[in-house]
């Protein structure tokens, strides 16, 4: 059984509880900017194990009668097919996906907003995008590019500047404002209502709900380091929060966009509410994270194993896609910081040096009882469909002799693939040997227990010698298994997918 480091019941009460105070704080209407996954929040629950991936969404269900939700998209990220690396989807599917979830969840979207309509830009992607979505019964709103943002205050503050945007029409007390990633503009977004809110002479507020950097856990803390490894690539770096230092004489930790935008904000604030009710980046958080760790040696093991996961995951970004070697670099920089190796993964000596002894690709898996399995190339299959099989018979305890799946049922499926479909792999991919796992289990009660074992990878770390296939990649994503690759590719062709 994996240990559980994190109290997420005390989580949902405590944040519940702060989000509604913070409502009343502005006189009954807020409009919360949601950083980070809104759902599938599996960063989170790999760096404080017993947090929830939904757990957002369960704290919005608690809230689901004053909560209403307002997804943000940039125009831009629309025109550029942007994708969520996560989910290998591009961002304006994911706000449909988002939708969808919301909905089935009992949870009310309002409306959707284009962000960073300009002249200067080709519009066209976002336009249909908009149609698309007003054809589905869904209202959009589109907010503009402003010249100057976000140190122009005055233009900012202007009908010219939030002004010129479209007013969102909500009807709730809490406006959450999500987005399918970064960049999309939900702080913007926030601003821009208050603006027209406040012009309108109705009260209303703004607060962020970030889980990460944890603003009450040190600096150097293991899972605020993860998360400038989870960032690394957007150049994000944890700092003591000097405004909240100055204002109340207490360390707090944040990240430096927030720190460096605060006094524009600060004077924002000003102007939209004749007042500033923040005087630090800190005091706009909401998070409450901090007070939930129930154990602080687990989820600072975790945190670092998630670092060492990050840099595998920035070399292999480099060899497929040419990426700089800053984010690689960066994260090697703070695994050093925390004294960390590349072995402290338990499964990546075990997997390299079964490739060493067979002289093939291969992978091991760790199981939740902290049982390694490996799994090596052979003729029939690929090494990720072999330890997909060898792991499912040390959990079902089946003798690893026996046959799960007949090779001569394997035959022809190798056949079809070759002879019809064109590939030049005769070797089962992990989809293929789960299919045909799945009609042995109709007649064969080994292969029906072997498949009863699937939901107990969830979690389970995992490494292999060369890059994964997107197929495997896939699968082992699906499964919840937690993957890291050496940055190799497993044939010499030049053309890779």
């Amino acid at each position: 059984m994996s240990k559980i480091g994190f109290d997420s019941e005390k989580y949902l009460a405590m944040q519940s509880e702060r989000i509604l105070s913070r409502i009343d704080d502005f006189g009954g209407k807020l409009y919360l900017e949601f950083g980070g996954k809104l759902f599938d929040d599996f960063h989170a629950s790999r760096v404080l194990p017993g947090f929830a991936p939904d757990n957002k969404i369960k704290l919005l269900q608690k809230l689901k009668d004053k909560a209403e939700i307002v997804i943000v998209i940039n125009s831009s990220d629309i025109a550029k097919n942007k994708l969520r690396a996560d989910l290998g989807i591009t961002y304006h599917d994911d706000v449909l996906r988002l939708i969808d979830i919301f909905r089935s969840m009992d949870l009310y979207v309002g409306s959707i907003v284009i962000s960073q309509f300009s002249k200067d830009n080709d519009n066209t992607a976002a336009i249909a995008f908009q149609s698309k979505l007003e054809h589905l019964g869904i209202k959009v709103y589109r907010h503009y590019h402003i010249d100057g943002y976000p140190t122009a205050i005055n233009h900012i503050v202007s009908d010219e500047g939030y002004g010129k945007n479209e007013y969102i029409e909500t009807t709730r007390q809490l406006i959450v404002v999500s987005a399918p990633g970064p960049g999309s503009g939900k702080m913007a977004t926030c601003l821009s209502q208050l603006y027209h809110e406040y012009k309108k002479g109705v009260k209303a507020g703004y607060a962020k709900y970030e889980t990460f950097p944890i603003w009450n856990l040190p600096l150097e803390h293991p899972v605020n380091k993860a998360y400038e490894a989870a960032t690394a690539d957007l150049n994000d770096i944890n700092m003591i929060d000097p405004w909240h230092y100055k204002a109340y004489n207490k360390i707090t930790v944040n990240y430096n966009r927030d720190v460096e935008i605060f006094p524009v904000l600060k004077i924002l604030f000003q102007k939209l509410m004749g007042f500033s009710p923040y005087q630090s980046p800190t005091d706009m958080g909401v998070n409450m994270a901090g007070f939930c760790i129930s154990d602080d040696e687990v989820c600072c093991e975790a945190s670092k194993q998630e670092i060492i996961r990050r840099y595998y995951k920035a070399l292999v970004r480099k060899r497929k896609d040419s990426y700089s070697n800053k984010e690689a670099e960066k994260i090697l920089l703070l695994m050093e910081e925390l004294g960390l190796k590349l072995s402290d993964r338990k499964v990546v000596p075990v997997a390299l040096e079964k490739a060493r002894v067979t002289g093939k690709a291969c992978a091991a898996i760790e199981l939740p009882d902290g049982t390694i399995v490996t799994g090596k190339t052979t003729p029939l299959m690929g090494y990720s469909s072999t330890i997909l099989l060898n792991s499912l018979k040390v959990l079902a305890g089946i003798d690893d002799s026996l046959k799960l799946i007949s090779p001569s049922a394997i035959e022809p499926i190798q056949k079809l693939k070759t002879e019809f479909l064109g590939s030049s792999n005769p070797r089962l991919h992990t989809d293929e040997v789960l299919i045909s796992l799945s009609i042995s289990a109709a007649t064969n009660d080994l292969a029906k227990l072997a498949m009863q074992q699937l939901p107990y990878l969830n979690g389970c770390q995992i490494h292999t010698t060369t890059i994964l296939g997107s197929v495997d990649e896939r699968v082992f994503r699906s499964l919840g298994l937690q993957v890291t690759s050496e940055p190799e590719y497993g044939t010499k062709k030049l053309y890779q997918k």
